[in-house]
């Protein structure tokens, strides 16, 4: 069972409460300006960390320790600048070297291989990747203005442009992939899916979510739903994870519609890409689809009401810039719920920053 590698989510909630006093133990510790810089600089560290991302330095050294040239040689380095990047890479946790000069992968390194079981090489590559560097320039714009500012640069709303760059797009779906993997199995480790027969996802992708359910409730069977052009590619995950002879596969908009007869519905990062009419649209097609008293969870990150780091601050924006969307507070999930025929019956934590929000069709 999944449920034995996630430790209870107080235990992860007191970890971040202590993450957080050492951080400002820290702060105090150095001189303001110092604490600042290390902060500014952080964008120069991941830049560093998307170089090697992009380079596969952690798959060229998966089979074992290399030394500087037969590293640069794999991945198609200057040997001396590698060099220097390595030792930048090392002094922040990333990669390791060993006693005889070679390099080697570690913990950190480890989680930059495009085959590893929990990896975020496709989200380095994204956030470092110059399209989306420029979008990040656009910030102080969206601040003063409010409004998204990626269609103002691109010419096109956000999705829009990554169908039209086939090759941002794919580092996209890639960076989506690494937050999919990230998240199913706290999500599936905090909730008991197993009362539910039909489980309906919305705009899911290929499907990874949704498999994860069904790999967790044997009983159950799904739907998948999502663009046409974006479940083509759902098959072959769905075979890989043994639930494809449980899933029906259906192409369409929820902006239109959302296939009936679930007894839950599922959307994993969905309605925090849409501003509050367009969520509104896309909930109130579940709640056309959905009987009365059928169940609606949407996983994402619920802004908490403490000023402690928190990831979602950040995504909210980069939802700010890309569509106009946002991430929301459980007060805001509960406004859009009952706008949309739903009563939010309660916000399930997980070990990761990412919640279940519960709520049944009224």
């Amino acid at each position: 069972m999944t449920t034995a590698k996630v430790p209870p989510v107080r235990l992860a909630r007191a970890v971040e409460r202590f993450r957080y006093v050492l951080d400002r133990l820290h702060q105090r510790s150095a001189p303001p300006s110092a604490v600042m810089l290390e902060k500014i600089l952080g964008a120069w560290i991941a830049q560093g960390i998307t170089v090697a991302a992009d380079l596969k330095v952690a798959d060229a050294l998966a089979d074992g320790p290399l030394s500087i040239d037969d590293l640069a040689r794999r991945v198609g380095a200057n040997p001396d600048a590698l060099a220097r990047l390595m030792r930048a890479l090392i002094g922040e946790g990333v990669f390791a070297q060993r006693r005889d000069g070679r390099y080697a992968l570690n913990a950190l390194g480890a989680t930059l291989r495009t085959d590893g079981p929990m990896s975020v090489a496709g989200m380095a590559r994204m956030v470092g990747h110059p399209s989306h560097r420029e979008h990040w320039s656009q910030l102080l714009d969206a601040i003063r203005t409010g409004e998204a500012t990626m269609p103002k640069l691109r010419g096109m709303p956000g999705f829009e442009y990554l169908v039209a760059n086939p090759e941002l797009g794919e580092i996209f779906n890639h960076a989506m992939t690494n937050l999919s993997e990230a998240a199913v199995v706290p999500l599936t480790a905090a909730y008991d899916f197993t009362p539910f027969g039909t489980v309906v996802d919305v705009g899911g992708g290929h499907g990874r979510f949704l498999s994860a359910i069904l790999e967790a409730t044997p009983s159950a069977r799904g739907v998948l739903y999502d663009l046409p052009q974006v479940v083509e590619g759902a098959p072959e995950l769905l075979r890989r994870h043994g639930v494809a002879d449980r899933v029906e596969i259906a192409g369409g908009s929820f902006f239109d519609s959302v296939p009936a007869g679930g007894d839950a519905y599922v959307a994993k990062n969905v309605i925090h890409d849409w501003p509050d009419d367009q969520a509104l649209t896309i909930l109130r097609n579940v709640r056309a689809a959905a009987d009365p008293g059928a169940v609606l969870l949407l996983a994402e990150f619920v802004i908490p009401d403490h000023h402690r780091a928190f990831i979602g601050n950040w995504t909210d924006m980069e939802m700010l810039m890309a569509t106009a969307a946002r991430e929301r507070t459980e007060a805001e999930y509960r406004k859009l719920y009952e706008e949309a025929g739903f009563q939010l019956t309660r916000v399930v934590p997980t070990v990761a920053p990412i919640s279940l929000i519960e709520g049944r069709a009224v």
